[in-house]
């Protein structure tokens, strides 16, 4: 089934509402995936609309702010697991947001249901080298990343 609404533009249910959008992340446009919760007979509802909206416009502002949380969570991650210790190459050393970039893929933005959440709920979806299995989210509450971890977070 496929519709055409007035803020996501045509999208279509497969298990879930979806459509593949380019977005420009650290200079490369990018091909994602945009999902956004909703039965296949629901509306979407306004607070759903108004996180989208408010996440596009102030995309290039926004994914600025991810690497930071992401590179303390990898850190604190191979801490935890002892890798600053041992040698893992599935978790090298990583010190800045360029060494980061390269071990990281965006794939997907999630628009969660209204009402979950106090606030904008967004999700978004990472791939990374470190964890192939369980990948890299973030949850983001009126565009400030309120949690990081495996991508159910974004969930």
């Amino acid at each position: 089934m496929i519709i055409k609404d007035t803020v996501f533009g045509e999208i279509e249910y497969t298990y879930g509402w979806c459509k593949d959008i380019t977005v420009e992340f650290f200079e490369k446009d990018t091909k994602i995936a945009l999902m956004i919760d909703g039965d296949i007979d629901d509306k979407f509802g306004k607070g759903q609309h108004e996180s989208y909206i408010v996440l596009m416009q102030n995309w290039e502002d926004l994914h600025q702010r991810f690497l930071q949380p992401i590179l303390d969570y990898y850190n604190q991650k191979r801490n935890e697991l002892g890798y600053d210790i041992e040698f893992n190459k599935n978790y090298p050393l990583i010190e800045t947001k360029d060494q980061l970039l390269e071990h990281i893929t965006l794939v997907g933005i999630i628009v969660s249901y209204e009402d979950i959440y106090e606030g904008r709920d967004i999700g978004i979806l990472f791939d990374c080298t470190w964890d192939e299995e369980n990948g890299l989210g973030l949850r983001l509450i009126n565009e400030k990343v309120i949690e990081v971890g495996y991508q159910d977070v974004a969930i």
